[in-house]
Formats: structure tokens, C-alpha cells, sequence
């Protein structure tokens, strides 16, 4: 039996972890309180694929990124040896896509693609507790089992688990994006940013961010809280850098009378891999408390939807997502995930000081 000292010790000693971890959260969202911060930059994308199955027509699609409230994108420039280029969007989320053909007479097949960006941070704070009329039927696409889920009766039985005795939209959002901090974790071993298969990561509880913000996207769903994904690119946070593996997705829900609020796991995930910290590590209760409901500026968006069917449409099934190049030679799909078979590259210059507004 412990002693009275040592019990209120131990009991100190929480106290002071749960304080150092409020002001680390307090210090990292300091910026919720002032003006939020902004990234301007230049990216570059150069694209070959003149060393594949001469002869043959080549098809190229690039995600094509566009202005939205927390970004800002101008100065587009493509150019090249294609036949024609044109942006078009696919029938069922409108993500924009560009898209560039050559003929099976081309020598050289080679698109370069650059825009101005910048970004702003986005932060959700306060957010209201009590739940407004949700309209189910309009928002079915987002309450649907999202892509690698279709079938997977555990992900409604472990959501259920997660938000026993949670009413409302908030609170069971904030229980599953705990769950995923407590229990995933981040896999370095993982190819690219991962499938997105949320059964299969049901059986490892980890991956990379599409696999983490699947699993968010599908607990949500079945828990009656719509959510979607977001599929994006890093930026670089000095004044160049090589951005060509920089691919990074997070999740968003849709809070009845406020809007779509934002969140990102995977990089708790990450941060916690990279300093080797526990969850119940003040810093990583830090990234915690700002990741819910927050994401930085470095970072832009790209697109938003799963198993698409491109437009002009791809030979074969539906494509995953659209956060990397997706191209077909012959009618044969190139593997984005090896840029080093796939030629491409993709560039960072800053063009401004990071700043705030």
C-alpha cells in the first residue's frame, strides 16, 4: 500500500505533466491567438516519359491545384513537347486534373508544370459543442464507406467502441482522432503514402498518412460523422528543396452548423516516430492538441476523393487518388511511386519570407 507521500507525489507529478503539456499546446498554437502564418512559394513539376515503350501514344494527368479559402494559386505555366494539354475534372468530386496526350510519333514526351502558391494556416478553435440539423441524404457520399472499407464489419464494430457514450458529432470526432493518436502508428516501411486499405490496417494499426486518415475517414463514417480526405503536397520550409516524395494527405469532418473542420493525425504520428516520444509525452500531447483542428502552412492542397475515374478516362479500374502524377504509355499504367522509372520531379523555391496575416 503506498504511503500518503507517495501518493501525493505521484499525483504532483501528473498534475505537472498534464501543466508542461498545456503550455507546450499553448506555446505551438500561440499563432491561434495572433495572425496565422503563411508559406509563398514556387513549384516546379518536370515530367519524361520519352524512355517508355517508343512508338506508342502516351497519356499524362497531374493533379491540378486551385485557389480555396486557405490557398492562393497563380502564375500557371505549362509547357512542353505534347500534341495538346487541357485541365479538366472528373464527374464525381470535380477534382481538377490536367491532362496532356502525345501521339505514337512524339520523340520526346516531356511536360513541365509550375504555379505560385501561397498557403495559409488554418486553424479551427472553439468549435461549438452542440449539434445542428444534419442532412444525411445530402451528405451521403461522405457518410458511405470510404475506399478499402466497403465490407470491413469491424471498423463499425471498433467505431462503435470508440464513441460509446459520445452524442454528439464533436465528441465522437475527438474520440476517434484520440484513438488513432493512442493506438496507430506511423510505418516508415510503408511504400509511398499507402493504400488507404482500411482493413488491412485494421490488422497492423499503422502505415502512412493515407492509411491513418482512412482509418480516421472510415470510423467517422460509421459513426455518423461525415468525413472526407485530403490529398496534397508538402512545401518546402527553407528556400529550395527537392519536393518529388513531399506527398501528404490529412482528413477533414463536417461539424453540423460550423463546416468542414480539419485534421491531421498522421503528422502527430510522425512527429511522435521522428522524437521518439510516447503518447502521453508532452510534446506530443502538443501536437496533439494542435493538429486537431489545425494544420500548418506548409502544405497544398490538391484533391479530395477516392477510386476515380480520371478525365479523359484511364484504361483499367478506378485510381486510388489523385496526389500523385498518374500516366499510362501504351495503355500500360506507369508506377508513380518510383519517380526514378517514372521520370519526374518536382521543385520548391521559396519566393516570399514566411510570414504572417
Amino acid at each position: 500500500m503506498q504511503d500518503r507521500d507517495s501518493v501525493m507525489y505521484i499525483g504532483m507529478k501528473k498534475a505537472l505533466l498534464v501543466l508542461a503539456a498545456l503550455l507546450a499546446a499553448l506555446a505551438m498554437s500561440r499563432h491561434a491567438l495572433a495572425e496565422k502564418r503563411t508559406c509563398s512559394g514556387r513549384v516546379q513539376m518536370v515530367f519524361d516519359l520519352s524512355a517508355h515503350s517508343p512508338g506508342k501514344e502516351a497519356r499524362l494527368w497531374v493533379p491540378y491545384p486551385v485557389s480555396g479559402e486557405y490557398q492562393t494559386i497563380s502564375n500557371v505555366r505549362v509547357k512542353g513537347t505534347f500534341e495538346y494539354w487541357a485541365v479538366y475534372t472528373d464527374s464525381r468530386f470535380q477534382t481538377p486534373m490536367l491532362h496532356a496526350y502525345w501521339g505514337p510519333r512524339a520523340k520526346r514526351r516531356v511536360l513541365s508544370f509550375s504555379f505560385d502558391v501561397t498557403r495559409r494556416e488554418r486553424i479551427h478553435r472553439n468549435l461549438p459543442g452542440e449539434d445542428a440539423c444534419l442532412d444525411k441524404a445530402t451528405l451521403a457520399r461522405y457518410l458511405s464507406p470510404p475506399g478499402g472499407a466497403g465490407g470491413c464489419c469491424n471498423v463499425t464494430r471498433l467505431a462503435g467502441r470508440i464513441t460509446a457514450g459520445r452524442s454528439t458529432v464533436l465528441d465522437k470526432a475527438r474520440a476517434i482522432y484520440d484513438w488513432i493518436c493512442d493506438h496507430m502508428h506511423r510505418d516508415p516501411g510503408t511504400k509511398g503514402c499507402g493504400r488507404g486499405d482500411v482493413c488491412a490496417s485494421l490488422q497492423r494499426l499503422g502505415g502512412k498518412c493515407a492509411d491513418i486518415h482512412s482509418m480516421f475517414v472510415a470510423l467517422a463514417r460509421a459513426s455518423g460523422v461525415p468525413a472526407r480526405e485530403v490529398f496534397g503536397l508538402r512545401l518546402g520550409r527553407g528556400d529550395a528543396a527537392d519536393i518529388t516524395r513531399g506527398q501528404h494527405c490529412w482528413a477533414e469532418f463536417l461539424l453540423p452548423g460550423y463546416g468542414w473542420v480539419v485534421v491531421d493525425p498522421g503528422d502527430v504520428l510522425k512527429g511522435m516516430l521522428e522524437k521518439g516520444l510516447g503518447p502521453g509525452d508532452p510534446e506530443a500531447m502538443a501536437l496533439r492538441e494542435y493538429y486537431w483542428g489545425a494544420v500548418d502552412p506548409y502544405r497544398v492542397r490538391l484533391s479530395r476523393g477516392r477510386n476515380l475515374v480520371l478525365n479523359p478516362r484511364q484504361r483499367g479500374p478506378e485510381v486510388n487518388y489523385l496526389m500523385y502524377p498518374f500516366a499510362q504509355v501504351g495503355g500500360t499504367t506507369l508506377d508513380w511511386l518510383s519517380p526514378e522509372d517514372f521520370r519526374y520531379s518536382i521543385s520548391w523555391r521559396r519566393t516570399a519570407r514566411p510570414g504572417r496575416r
